[in-house]
């Protein structure tokens, strides 16, 4: 206490000092000489010094008046720069979201000439499935009302055959809702179609995901040029930052926009520099989001947890303020339970991970109130106490609500993430198809060379490694007992000590680890890259940074490091200017064709030829293309995180698989199909990767291969079923008939009535 009140003398003897050379300097300036006047008092006379003394009361008088006029216009000079500032910042903020929306609208004109096509040919582009959502947008727009429409989604008995399902939880399906809602009130049937006001909604979503980005990369440099370079990286690495080219409908397009404006809400919030007016309003933009965004995508939470998780280590190192934490945790529990009643009691929710992290958060820190004090090595002991006692609650709250609630899915996760990480092997088909998709791989190295080429990569490691090394320092410094600085000046060069700053790096780490495991994870992980990248090569605190590591004495580092965030980014986007700007507006002049002219010869004979309540079995994909165009009830979903659907699917495949025609009538027969499409790219499929193959993993999951000096062979006394229907013989003519086939596509009625032939 004694060396703190000493301390506080000091300041105040400086502070008092630099007070009064202040007045005499002001009285300088003002033509008041303290020692010229003794002087002059000696040489006159009477009256002339009764004049003087006068004169000088009078000017001590207007000084104070003076100095004070001279503050208002300063403050209100650096109030008006300010406001031209961000007027500016948002201008070109909501610019960049409103041009990225015009370019998807041209590509993807350009891509499917969709304004030439019939309303057929346009839903057959909806790719990967994707199209079962537009399907359930087309059927609230068609029902006599939106509360008709809504009320035959809770009790949906014709999309999967032999179930009654609820689709509005199942398949999250209120932007659906929300869309034909709006289209429904604001009378746009009468100016636009259905199908453009529905992509209309997803690219005007990706305008505001481009705006929430430029902001938060505005937000943590202080400068909008980090928002425009970071927008630039997020076009130009478009492939790997966004679904929405060839998928439209997808969760994920969405989802990630909400998720993207929480993000910059959060960075906001965590800024130490925030008025009060700023800060409630971050607080409610987050509340906002982060609801939506749990309720318009199934996975959200598992999103959310990940950040969570970088929220939980900047609390335990005492990075951030714990009233702000408590603020984020009631947004978290808030948030799940108003989602938890909108999705119809999800049980998928209250036994989240992120859940189970708040609840041992908060009883930890409610048994460690002084974990936050002491020395070092107290401290570090209190912090894996800590971490222990968080995750040992969070684990224990989440095994007991699963044996309350029984979550089915929940156990073929583990056995997933075990043959995922190598601690196990299995023959069982539906974890070895999700390890075969795509997003559930290692990324290719074509990923990486794609970023490198466009520059984002090797500044992203020289902005992460400065931010990740000042970090380990502050870190130290708050486990040494350091308070956190009370303003952060640009000459000290701590851009650790930056909470926003301090979050975005726990982000991009563990975002970017889990991309090194899922190629799914590459649309979480890359615009966030982009925008980090964007903000650490602009931001004068980096540059700063570095120079005081290096103890910089040729020039002043304070006026470096401003030249450097404005000479770096300068000299970058010129470059990306000239070697991308001509490829993106080829892009845009490129005339391209897609059209899958068997698709919609097959769709057009279902309509025409196939009663309305008849049952299709085929792969996934293309169920949700003939659920979509015809109406027609299926026998599964395009939806990989529905075990039940995964073993129907799994079930379908088998025609695929080497079993005899009798097995796979009574399967069809079993799931009421009265129709089975034979797809010639399965049925033939050649590919490098043989082990992923529908009929490879068929063949392993049903015990049909041999193992042979390393190679792997298929054996079973029955031929493939793909092949053997086609040559039309008995015993297949006895339980199928062929009634449609084109290059593509067979399609086969499955008797009702089993005819024996000779």
């Amino acid at each position: 206490m004694s060396e703190l009140r000493c301390r506080k003398s000091d300041t105040l003897e400086r502070n008092n000092d630099k007070e009064d050379s202040q007045a005499e300097s002001d009285l300088q300036n003002k033509g008041v000489d303290v020692s010229n006047g003794r002087a002059d008092n000696d040489k006159d006379d009477d009256g002339s010094q009764q004049k003087d003394e006068d004169e000088v009361k009078e000017e001590e008088s207007k000084s104070p008046q003076t100095s004070v006029k001279e503050a208002k216009s300063s403050s209100a000079s650096s109030f008006l720069q300010r406001l031209v500032r961000v007027f500016f910042g948002c201008l070109a903020a909501v610019a960049c979201g409103m041009l990225y929306a015009v370019y998807l609208s041209t590509y993807h004109e350009r891509k499917y000439w969709f304004s030439t096509r019939q309303e057929l040919e346009r839903e057959v582009t909806f790719q990967g499935g994707s199209g079962l959502y537009y399907y359930y947008y087309k059927h609230m727009l068609t029902a006599p009302s939106f509360e008709r429409g809504f009320y035959e989604l809770m009790i949906d008995s014709r999309t999967v055959s032999g179930q009654t399902v609820n689709a509005v939880e199942r398949l999250s399906l209120y932007p659906e809702l929300i869309t034909s809602f709006i289209y429904r009130i604001t009378g746009s049937q009468d100016f636009v179609e259905p199908i453009y006001f529905y992509i209309g909604a997803v690219f005007g979503l990706q305008a505001v995901y481009v705006t929430a980005l430029f902001v938060c990369s505005w937000v943590m440099s202080g400068t909008w040029v980090a928002g425009m370079l970071a927008v630039a990286w997020y076009v130009i690495n478009r492939p790997d930052t966004t679904k929405v080219d060839h998928a439209i409908p997808l969760r994920d397009n969405w989802a990630l926009p909400y998720f993207a404006c929480q993000v910059a809400a959060l960075t906001g919030f965590l800024r130490d520099n925030i008025s009060s007016a700023a800060e409630m309003f971050c607080y409610l933009t987050m509340s906002a989001t982060t609801f939506t965004f749990l309720l318009v995508w199934e996975h959200a939470h598992y999103v959310l947890f990940i950040q969570g998780l970088c929220l939980f280590l900047l609390d335990s190192f005492d990075l951030v303020p714990s009233r702000k934490m408590a603020d984020i945790h009631k947004v978290y529990l808030s948030s799940l339970i108003l989602a938890y009643m909108f999705q119809f009691q999800n049980s998928a929710l209250v036994s989240s991970p992120l859940l189970s992290l708040l609840i041992g958060s908060v009883l930890a820190r409610h048994f460690q109130r002084r974990m936050k004090m002491g020395p070092l090595a107290a401290r570090v002991m209190k912090l894996f106490l800590h971490f222990y006692l968080v995750f040992t609650t969070g684990i224990t709250f989440s095994y007991l609500v699963k044996k309350l609630i029984p979550v089915g899915d929940s156990e073929f996760v583990l056995r997933f993430l075990e043959v995922k990480f190598g601690l196990n092997t299995t023959t069982d088909f539906v974890t070895n198809f999700l390890l075969c998709q795509e997003s559930f791989q290692s990324p290719s190295q074509d990923f990486f060379l794609r970023l490198t080429q466009a520059s984002v990569l090797p500044f992203y490691f020289l902005v992460l490694t400065v931010c990740l090394l000042s970090t380990l320092q502050t870190i130290y410094r708050r486990l040494s007992g350091q308070p956190m600085l009370p303003t952060h000046r640009l000459e000290d060069g701590r851009i650790g000590e930056h909470p926003d700053v301090v979050y975005h790096v726990f982000h991009t780490l563990f975002f970017g680890g889990l991309t090194l495991l899922f190629d799914g994870m590459k649309y979480l992980w890359t615009p966030y890259i982009c925008m980090f990248t964007a903000f650490g090569v602009c931001s004068p605190d980096l540059w700063m940074t570095v120079f005081k590591w290096f103890k910089l004495k040729s020039m002043h580092p304070v006026v470096l490091s401003l030249i450097l965030s404005t000479a770096v980014p300068t000299i970058i986007g010129f470059s990306l200017w000239r070697e991308y700007c001509p490829r993106v507006l080829a892009e845009l002049s490129e005339l391209q064709e897609f059209y899958d002219p068997d698709t919609v010869e097959l769709i057009s004979w279902i309509r025409s030829q196939v009663p309305v309540a008849a049952v299709f079995a085929a792969s996934p994909q293309l169920l949700g293309t003939v659920k979509l165009c015809s109406g027609s009830a299926v026998t599964s979903l395009p939806i990989y995180s529905d075990i039940n659907l995964l073993k129907r699917t799994e079930d379908i495949y088998q025609v695929y698989a080497m079993r005899s025609a009798e097995d796979v009538y009574k399967i069809l027969t079993t799931q009421k199909t009265d129709y089975v499409i034979i797809e010639d790219s399965i049925c033939n499929e050649l590919t490098l990767n043989k082990g992923c193959r529908i009929k490879d993993l068929l063949d392993i999951s049903n015990g049909h291969v041999v193992y042979e000096q390393g190679d792997i062979y298929s054996f079973s006394k029955h031929g493939r079923f793909c092949h053997e229907i086609k040559m039309s013989y008995s015993p297949y003519t006895n339980y199928f008939t062929r009634v449609f086939w084109n290059r593509s596509y067979h399609v086969y009625k499955v008797n009702s009535v089993i005819s024996f032939q000779s």
